[in-house]
């Protein structure tokens, strides 16, 4: 059996692949009535000459992390916005804030970035209040889009002509914009680059992988909620990290219980049948980050644009947000 990188074996290949970089690419017996077969037949073959101008371009980012989930509708861009913001904030007077705070010594926090590779589905700038936001360009390349000064997102929600327009692309063009969004996009010196992902283990998630891999990726976040038939998903997902060599940060339970914003009690919406995202990370030996009880006004929050956690600091929402926040921050050097 052949030996390949999973980064670099199409998602409807067959068994025995040979990789699309191979010189028998197209021509192995194991490609005979493959989709793919006259595409790697014809392609270039070698090393993508772009993955060393991207790890050259983010060379002077120090932390890479991935938020992923195999099911959508868990709150996984919900949590990467947070995430974010909550990173963004560190300094000031955060209760994340430590005195060794990334190299800045200044107030402003640490420089974060957020990058949008849901081609089909980018929802991070109605969440981060960049909606009708455009991206610019200049001498160094397309300048990320600020929430302020040391939070800068980029998403192809910013080049879509309005917020309903479908974006109605395959793979490989998908693929290439993900490329541009860390090649030619100036991210400048960045303590985290989070990259918020489509459900799924497929073409956007084999791509960030691989273009990231020279670079590094310090981990992943997977987001799920506690009723199995996300937890299904989720497992794929934790078996793709696996495979691709990415490091699991740990496990994140969204929605675990509701919280009322008036009485502040906590009630049980979806039903762990099955143990949850706890019991699932024991089982599959990856860290468990904590539960994110389900609050109302949190999408309320999505919606207008503002940073829940600063809105409502005081919802046990927020408070174990803030939890998972500093485990993430304590794994990270």
């Amino acid at each position: 059996m052949v030996t390949v990188d999973a980064t670099q074996v199409p998602k409807d290949a067959p068994e025995n692949c040979p990789g699309v970089e191979s010189d028998q690419a197209g021509k192995a017996s194991a490609c005979a009535g493959c989709p793919n077969q006259q595409d790697c037949a014809t392609a270039p073959k070698g090393p993508d000459p772009d993955i060393a101008v991207i790890t050259q371009r983010l060379a002077n980012v120090r932390r890479k992390i991935l938020v992923l989930s195999g099911k959508g509708g868990v709150g996984k861009s919900t949590f990467s916005a947070n995430l974010a913001f909550a990173l963004a904030s560190t300094g000031q007077n955060d209760t994340l804030a430590t005195t060794s705070d990334e190299g800045n010594d200044d107030l402003d926090g640490p420089q974060v970035g957020l990058v949008d590779i849901d081609i089909c589905g980018p929802s991070i700038p109605k969440i981060m209040g960049l909606e009708k936001e455009q991206i610019h360009q200049s001498s160094t390349g397309w300048s990320p889009v600020y929430v302020q000064d040391n939070l800068g997102v980029m998403s192809i929600g910013f080049m879509l002509p309005d917020a309903d327009a479908a974006v109605i692309w395959r793979g490989p063009k998908k693929n290439g914009m993900i490329k541009q969004f860390l090649r030619d996009v100036d991210w400048s010196d960045l303590d985290y680059l989070l990259v918020d992902t489509p459900p799924g283990t497929s073409d956007e998630h084999l791509s960030i992988a691989q273009y990231l891999k020279p670079s590094g990726i310090d981990g992943a976040i997977i987001v799920t909620t506690p009723q199995e038939i996300a937890l299904q998903d989720v497992r794929k997902e934790i078996n793709f990290c696996h495979k691709v060599k990415i490091p699991i940060l740990g496990v994140v339970e969204n929605m675990s219980g509701f919280v009322c914003p008036n009485c502040r009690g906590e009630s049980q919406i979806f039903a762990p049948t099955s143990g949850g995202g706890i019991e699932m990370a024991k089982q599959m030996g990856v860290p468990y980050l904590g539960s994110v009880p389900l609050d109302p006004r949190i999408g309320q929050s999505c919606d207008r644009g503002v940073c829940f956690m600063e809105e409502f600091p005081d919802s046990p929402s927020t408070i174990a947000f803030k939890t998972i926040v500093g485990k993430i921050r304590q794994q990270l050097p």
